[in-house]
């Protein structure tokens, strides 16, 4: 063979080998692939556990319901564990593993802290539990009302849900409402300012008399008379400009729940809310809108009974109050009559105060409350005033919206007169002002005249007409609905009249 010969045949076998050396590199990395594979597949299932308790050397876990102490593997740093860490247990349950922390589990309402640790939680059946918190929990912002998640096995709350429909309830507000801003109600709100702003504001005069504040009162009375604006200018009249009083707002269906214990979680939430901000040493209103809707009389069948335990929930709630001197209850009804005696009764909501739909010099004050002196007008604001409180007073065909027909036979005329409320008056001077608005858009004027006044008077009447008989009798006629047999639309009476 020729030298040249040789140095192809050399070249040749380089290549083969570089060939051979990499595909036996390729075989030796897929096998200990499949090396690592098979070990993976060889080793069993490891157990997963929740740390109960941490102890110098040893960990104390549960899985499922048995519970036992384990040791730590060297590679694991014990200083990331703590009380309700998820941790990865070998096959002779050492602990080789910490986990993310757990995203599921049950609900549960906190009724008292013990401790930094531990808590007494209602769960979702009513059973009360104890229940340790996980290490992130113990930060001492835990408190009663708030709702936990909880494993059931280990009785550990891992994390705080802030749930919206009930924080929403628990956010203060401070309102700008003022008793200047409220008319024709002054000797009802003289007898509020008696009952809260003197024991408030003079509780020393008050103790030397042996007197205490009351806990609570009750503003009854026909809907759109003002029984919240008062409640309002409370709240604002018993705070300062440097500590503002806190108002929290619950209207009665908002807490009703069908679910089995959890409108009593929510009142015990709302006291807990209360209680927490009246320590600060600011004054708490705690107003209770509607209340007919949730503390019925027990007993009655209405709403399957479910006031046989909220009712209980709420006078526990309000008796546990009397050791605070800086929150206050104030309740609102249409229909006081459905509310339970035990919530009415002295020592809960003492006072007892009747908000009337307005008389003429009430409307009068209501108007100018609406329609002040500054309104662009093309006469004199007080006359328009005059006239807008005479047509809204006005009892003539035109302002009828229904009649009632007494027992006694007597066909009694419904006037809008007889219907007024101080929500009624201000929605007439807002269609007073729109209409205003629209005809200057227009360039047909330049402010407020009497077509305007009247024009929204007589909206309102056809309103009042659309609604027919929708209020308690007793509200127009002054006598017990029993005596009223039956309610003559409008629209049939003119047809009657007509025939």
């Amino acid at each position: 063979m020729s030298e040249e010969a040789l140095k192809k045949e050399l070249v040749s076998l380089g290549e083969k080998n570089e060939r051979l050396s990499k595909a036996l590199h390729a075989a030796r990395g897929q096998l200990a692939m499949m090396r690592s594979q098979l070990e993976q597949i060889a080793v069993p299932p490891s157990q997963i556990g929740t740390v109960v308790e941490v102890f110098d050397d040893e960990l104390e876990v549960t899985i499922g319901n048995k519970k036992m102490r384990v040791q730590t593997a060297p590679h694991v740093n014990v200083s990331d564990i703590s009380v309700g860490s998820r941790v990865r247990l070998s096959d002779d349950f050492i602990v080789s593993g910490v986990l993310e922390p757990l995203r599921v589990g049950e609900i549960a309402g906190v009724r008292q802290t013990l401790g930094s640790d531990r808590v007494v939680a209602t769960t979702s059946g009513g059973v009360e539990r104890i229940l340790t918190l996980a290490g992130p929990l113990r930060h001492g912002r835990i408190s009663s009302g708030d709702s936990l998640a909880y494993e059931p096995s280990s009785n550990v709350a891992f994390e705080k849900v802030v749930r919206e429909d009930v924080e929403q309830l628990l956010t203060p507000s401070t309102p700008e409402v003022t008793y200047a801003d409220i008319g024709g109600l002054a000797k009802q709100i003289e007898r509020v300012r008696d009952a809260v702003e003197l024991p408030f504001k003079h509780p020393k005069l008050y103790a030397s008399f042996g007197l205490s504040a009351p806990r609570g009162i009750l503003l009854y009375g026909p809907p759109g008379c003002g029984k919240t604006l008062i409640a309002k200018a409370v709240a604002n009249s018993l705070g300062s400009s440097a500590y503002p009083a806190y108002f929290l707002s619950v209207k009665g269906p908002e807490l009703l729940n069908k679910f089995v214990g959890e409108t009593e979680r929510q009142i015990r939430a709302l006291f807990a809310r209360g209680r927490a901000l009246a320590a600060s040493g600011r004054v708490v209103v705690i107003f209770f809108d509607e209340m007919e809707a949730l503390f019925r009389t027990r007993g009655s069948g209405i709403s399957s009974d479910v006031e046989t335990m909220i009712v209980p929930q709420f006078l526990a709630e309000m008796d546990g109050m009397e050791s605070l001197e800086n929150v206050i209850i104030i309740g609102a009804s249409n229909r006081e009559d459905m509310i339970d005696p035990a919530v009415l009764r002295p020592g809960r909501l003492d006072v007892h105060i009747r908000i009337d739909r307005p008389s003429v010099s009430g409307a009068s004050e209501i108007l100018r409350i609406h329609m002040p002196d500054n309104l662009p007008s093309e006469a004199p604001i007080g006359e328009l005033r005059d006239l807008a409180r005479k047509w809204l007073f006005e009892k003539s065909k035109r302002t009828q919206i229904f009649s009632v027909q007494l027992r006694d036979g007597t066909i009694r005329p419904i006037y809008l007169a007889d219907t007024l409320t101080g929500a009624t008056i201000a929605s007439a001077v807002e269609a007073i002002k729109r209409a205003a608005v629209k005809d200057a858009l227009a360039g047909e004027g330049g402010g407020i005249v009497a077509a305007h006044i009247r024009s929204a008077v007589d909206e309102q009447v056809t309103g009042a007409r659309e609604l027919g008989g929708a209020n308690v009798a007793e509200e127009w006629t002054g006598m017990p609905s029993s005596k009223v047999i039956r309610i003559i639309p409008w629209e049939d009476e003119d047809e009657a009249n007509r025939d």
